[in-house]
């Protein structure tokens, strides 16, 4: 694996990047920064993929689905391992600038344009995309390889737009690649925050394009130079079949059934697997009720409703479009030290090939011998181990209170270091508030709303007090406010609880995530209060919120993921269905 780019310097969700030429043909450009001593003949491996890995972000997915698929991986060591490869594989992490730092510094940016000038086999990843561009403004103007012409821009959230780009969208597939093939009706997943925008200039090189806010360039192919926006190693079996076709040419890929035909951006429903230990010392799933997980028998064990890879791996199969780990027991005193959660994350990445988003203890501590570690090296390990995403409760409340009092990011905040490092689109903060009803807007401090249903004593308002510690403290801030905060911190998505509304089956707290939703530009998972089809269609018919989750109802098989979405899509919600 290569160095990891400095710490600090990886940030807002860019693409994975790479660099197509024509049928072997160098531009002037690439004629200049080609130097004839990269010259290594080509492996013979057939079964064999060469994975450029440079240390940031998960990249055990895309490892997974290689393996998946019954091929071996090869990592990249040095500018020759990228001449010699028959394959290479591409999976950019984090920031345009940062990444084209390390390849300049590595030698692997000048074997790269060889390597696509002599038009062998490559497949871009997000940011490997974008890297093939001339340049990007992500902390820039930076420059890109110089393959493709054109500027990557940052998506305009000025408007309302929301931003990042997260979730699954459709593609308008503009050339006939064997590569696309069949993916055309399908949703595939995207996350990032920077597009490079299709142009007269590059319209040659253009496969597919997505819509949100505009047009922009989804996957790119020239010869045997492809490259994809997207995420193939997390869009499920459409992914896993794009993922085929280039490995192995003549196949035809797995065929994708599909429903009605992709068109726009989908909402997700996300099923929730809350995981502790239980009195045997056993990692289950649990489901609490209003933050009890404890049965209301004389035996008041842990609630257990299945083993946490068995359950998470059945509902990727069920169709949900994410999968979240909640770890609600670990980490309190040593979270390096919770190995059985860390191989959950670890088994789950090799079946589960949609997002994976784990929380739980994600904040600078100190073990028992002195010895201290960063929030930042908690992380690390929970990307390392196969997350997606990561979610910070209440170190995120602390962190976005001394913000307000001193109205200055100090940059040292877990959700600050690492949005910093590895892009606010990989930081979600969970809220998890409680209803304070009070007469008049006045009483308080903090944003109100009018309730649907007025309090126990006639109240006509109420606010959304914030709590820290799994519910058990609450904190002078309110849940409109910390939203607001953490999105200036580096947040990238908020997932948005209510205690009120935990495991009672009444619906989600319209009120609240109507307020939320309504006051941030980054996207919203609703959440708490399940019980039925219809309260999901409900959630996205009166809200902005961009996806739903529900545990519960999935883990006690009340509602199946697949009812929900038949349901959502007969309500003329737009989602994916595999």
């Amino acid at each position: 694996m290569l160095p990891p780019p400095p710490q600090g310097a990886m940030a807002t969700g860019a693409a994975n990047h790479a660099v197509p030429c024509s049928a072997g043909r160098p531009t002037k450009r690439n004629q200049r920064r080609n130097p004839a001593s990269l010259s290594v003949r080509a492996s013979s491996d057939a079964n064999t993929v060469t994975l450029l890995d440079y240390g940031a972000g998960n990249v055990r997915s895309v490892r997974n689905a290689i393996r998946h698929l019954g091929f071996n991986i090869r990592d990249v060591r040095s500018p020759e391992d990228i001449l010699s490869a028959d394959r290479l594989v591409f999976p950019g992490v984090g920031a345009f600038g940062s990444a084209m730092d390390v390849l300049t510094r590595t030698g692997m940016a000048d074997a790269l344009r060889e390597y696509i000038r002599r038009d062998r086999p490559f497949l871009g990843i997000c940011l490997g995309l974008q890297l093939l561009f001339d340049s990007s403004e992500e902390n820039g103007p930076v420059s890109g390889l110089g393959v493709i012409p054109g500027v990557v821009r940052r998506f305009d959230s000025s408007e309302g737009l929301i931003v990042p780009h997260i979730g699954w969208n459709a593609l308008q597939i503009n050339k006939d690649t064997q590569l696309l093939q069949g993916v055309d009706g399908h949703h595939v997943y995207f996350v990032h925050s920077y597009y490079a925008p299709p142009s007269d200039a590059n319209r040659d090189w253009i496969s597919s394009t997505c819509n949100y806010g505009q047009s922009f360039i989804s996957s790119i192919s020239m010869g045997n130079i492809q490259a994809v926006q997207f995420h193939p190693e997390k869009s499920g079996a459409t992914g896993l079949s794009i993922f085929e076709k280039f490995l192995s040419p003549n196949s035809s890929g797995a065929k994708v059934p599909s429903h009605k035909k992709a068109s726009k951006l989908a909402k997700r429903v996300i099923a929730c697997l809350d995981v502790r230990s239980n009195d045997n010392g056993d990692l289950v799933v649990t489901k609490g009720d209003q933050y009890d997980v404890r049965d209301h028998s004389s035996s008041k064990e842990v609630r257990n409703l299945g083993k946490p890879v068995e359950l998470a791996s059945q509902y990727y199969i069920d169709g949900a479009d994410e999968v979240s780990f909640l770890n609600i027991t670990g980490f309190r005193a040593f979270p390096l030290g919770d190995l059985p959660m860390l191989e959950v994350l670890r088994c789950a990445s090799e079946k589960v090939f949609v997002p994976l988003t784990v929380g739980g203890g994600i904040r600078d501590f100190t073990d028992a011998s002195g010895r201290y570690y960063s929030s930042l090296e908690v992380a690390s390990e929970y990307f390392r181990s196969g997350a997606d995403k990561i979610s910070i409760g209440s170190d995120a409340v602390f962190a976005a209170e001394a913000y307000l009092q001193i109205g200055v990011k100090t940059g040292k905040s877990s959700l600050e270091q690492i949005s910093r490092v590895y892009g606010n689109q990989a930081v979600v903060v969970s809220i998890d508030p409680r209803r304070v009803y009070v007469k008049s807007p006045d009483e308080v401090q903090f944003k109100t709303v009018k309730v649907s249903s007025k309090g126990p004593l006639g109240e006509e308002y109420a606010w959304y007090q914030c709590t820290v510690s799994g519910g058990r403290d609450s904190r002078p801030i309110g849940a409109y406010e910390l939203a607001q905060a953490v999105e200036e911190l580096g947040a990238g998505e908020i997932l948005l609880n209510c205690i009120d509304c935990d495991g009672q089956g009444c619906g989600f707290d319209i009120d609240l995530i109507k307020m939320v939703s309504d006051a941030v530009t980054i996207p919203v998972i609703a959440s708490s209060g399940a019980g039925s089809v219809e309260h999901f269609s409900e959630v996205f018919e009166k809200t902005n919120a961009s996806a739903a989750l529900a545990a519960g109802i999935f883990h006690r098989k009340e509602v199946p993921i697949l009812a929900v979405k038949e349901h959502l899509e007969d309500a003329g919600v737009e989602v994916r269905m595999q």
